[in-house]
């Protein structure tokens, strides 16, 4: 059932690099981009709708 076919060490070691690369140029960057919007966004939601701005008590 299983066809897949052994890759050899070089192969093995460029899809390792590739995927290294891909995770820090591009996911790492995107994913720390959507966090700091949507936090940005949750607080700014919470102050227009329910608590109001910072300020003096």
């Amino acid at each position: 059932m299983n066809n897949s076919e052994p890759v050899d060490t070089k192969d093995r070691a460029k899809y390792e690099w590739q995927s290294f690369l891909f995770i820090v140029i591009f996911l790492f960057p995107i994913l720390s981009v959507v966090l700091v919007g949507g936090y940005g966004f949750i607080v700014w939601a919470m102050q227009a709708f329910f608590i109001g701005p910072p300020g003096h008590g």
